[in-house]
């Protein structure tokens, strides 16, 4: 048990939140995660729906689910259903708190009508390089729009115009009227509405103005009465533009709350895609099968790889909660899911790269069976039977004819265990006309069953294997990082550094009969070769395809482990 009154570690967000508690600026908390469904969630975004969800649990508040979807062009009604599988899988529930920026379409109407009548906003007919070119530098103030001062009545005019479709795309904005001098960019009279005649996944041809993000997105946290909206470091230049409109708008709106911005540091992972545009173009080119390729770092391709949300909550919290950007290594991610399935899965053989192994001296048509704990940390698992027999396949690795020094496996004259079974003494090998090994031969001690020997004697290395005749084939995919990580994952004119050797399939292990019964998406530990599922998207029953998931061993330590 806890000392109690040990100090318990808070991260920054918690302060904040304790302070706004305590001090009565909100009574309850409110979080949200807001996603664009203009592609699939990525690892990244992981951090944030945890972070979210779980504050909102810390404080036993609510935690809403809000699609931002104010951009027609790239949005769609696949991406949401994808989104809302990911976020369910790793455990945020947000019960019935579901919602759409499209959902209060009307209402962001009538609080830009609501700017105009209060001379806040104005309507304007530059054109977008223009806008940009009045913007001014870091170093310069903008320049006023010469439409900045257009009589409110006329403003409420065009942009009732707007709404009803009377002018092209492009043709005139409504902007923020604030302060064309401030030194924050986003504050010189940002553009809060556009004209986009296009269809809508959800509102269909009903509108043909939307709003930008930095308008919407504050007006939906204060309607849904959010208290805290989390985000990361990007928004930081973009807060007082969010606190603008809340405070502008909450003049002439019956709003749910004044909520209050936060930023956290974004989860930057090394040698990984992350960006949407860059995995939507290795999905379109065909370089990967799918958003869920497990070779990408997407919610839905771990998922399918066979990665567990224990592991990728675990990751996060090893990450942890920081205002400072930096990076994390890759391997922290496949230490999560290591240590989260060495004591969850049974530990079965299967060989990648089988070569026949003849033990000469074991009786011909024999098949005698082996009980085999499932995992020998975890003896909840069980047992099973795994069937033994006079010719084995092991990996083509295990044998050598003349090996290095320290090479502890099969050569002439040397004797291995195989796994929970016996020792074999090496004999012998048979050649095809090229030279390449395709028989070893040994013989057995009888005396050695269960993979000891009565006299004493001690051997070094210990092989897996298969029974020849029980044994059954199978796709085994092995996975490398997509990117080359020497070169690392992009280049100056965008095009990325895709390692060719990122798939490999072994079209013919052969695995004992038992793996033949695992369900789509089963995981397993595969003695000596690391961990693999059964591909959900590939497998069928009886006739699974195992991708490898993680090998078993990594160079990375926690900070502080031995």
């Amino acid at each position: 048990m806890e000392n109690e009154n040990e100090a318990v570690s808070r991260n920054f967000i918690e302060q904040y939140i304790d302070e706004d508690l305590k001090e009565g600026v909100y009574s309850s908390v409110c979080t949200r995660f807001p996603p664009e469904p203009n592609g699939y969630l990525h690892i990244g975004h992981a951090k944030s729906i945890i972070l979210n969800s779980s504050l909102a649990e810390e404080y036993h508040g609510q935690f809403n689910l809000r699609f931002d979807d104010t951009n027609p062009t790239k949005e769609k009604s696949e991406f949401v259903e994808s989104i809302k599988k990911d976020i369910a899988w790793l455990g945020a529930d947000w019960k019935d708190h579901l919602y759409f920026a499209s959902d209060y379409f009307g209402t962001m109407y009538e609080a830009a009508v609501g700017l105009i009548r209060a001379g806040r906003a104005f309507v304007c007919d530059l054109s977008a390089d223009e806008i940009r070119e009045y913007r001014g530098t870091l170093t310069e103030p903008g320049k006023e729009s010469p439409y900045r001062n257009r009589p409110i009545a006329e403003n409420l005019d065009l942009f009732t115009r707007m709404k009803n479709g009377e002018f092209e795309d492009g043709s005139r904005v409504l902007r923020a009227k604030i302060d064309m001098a401030s030194p924050n960019i986003n504050m010189r009279d940002p553009v809060i509405y556009r004209i986009a005649h296009m269809t809508h996944q959800r509102t269909g041809d009903q509108w043909c103005i939307y709003p930008m993000y930095d308008f919407a997105h504050p007006i939906e946290d204060a309607i849904e009465g959010v208290t805290h909206s989390i985000c990361t470091l990007e928004f930081e230049d973009h807060r007082p533009l969010y606190d603008w409109v809340v405070r502008e708008t909450s003049k002439f709106m019956n709003f749910k709350s004044r909520p209050r911005q936060i930023e956290f540091a974004k989860l930057y992972l090394t040698n990984v895609v992350t960006g949407k545009r860059y995995i939507k173009r290795l999905v379109e080119d065909g370089t990967v099968d799918g958003w869920d390729d497990p070779r990408l770092v997407t919610i839905a391709a771990l998922r399918r790889r066979g990665y567990t949300p224990e592991s990728i909550r675990k990751f996060v919290e090893l990450v942890g909660v920081s205002k400072a950007n930096s990076s994390v290594d890759y391997a922290m991610l496949e230490y999560c899911i290591r240590d989260d399935l060495k004591q969850k899965v049974p530990r079965m053989m299967a060989v990648l790269d089988p070569i026949r192994l003849v033990i000469d001296n074991y009786p011909e048509d024999s098949v005698e069976y082996l009980e085999v704990p499932n995992n020998k940390d975890n003896p909840e698992l069980g047992s099973r039977r795994v069937p033994f027999g006079r010719e084995l396949y092991i990996e083509r690795e295990d044998f050598m004819e003349n090996p290095p020094r320290k090479y502890f496996r099969m050569f002439p004259g040397n004797e291995v265990r195989l796994m929970n079974a016996y020792f074999v003494r090496c004999t012998s090998c048979e050649k095809d006309a090229d030279g390449r090994v395709t028989v070893v031969h040994g013989t057995y001690d009888p005396a050695s069953r269960g993979g000891e020997s009565p006299d004493g004697r001690k051997v070094k290395g210990t092989i897996h294997w298969v029974a020849a005749k029980t044994g059954k084939s199978a796709p085994v995919r092995l996975y490398e990082n997509l990117i080359d990580e020497e070169k690392g994952v992009y280049n100056e004119d965008g095009t990325m550094n895709i390692n060719p050797d990122s798939l490999e399939i072994r079209e013919h292990a052969v695995m004992e009969p038992a793996l033949f019964d695992a369900e789509p998406g089963e995981s397993f530990q595969f003695v000596r070769t690391g961990f693999f599922s059964a591909d959900p998207k590939l497998s069928k029953k009886g006739a699974p395809v195992f991708g490898r998931i993680v090998s078993l061993k990594s160079s990375f330590r926690l900070p502080g482990a031995k």
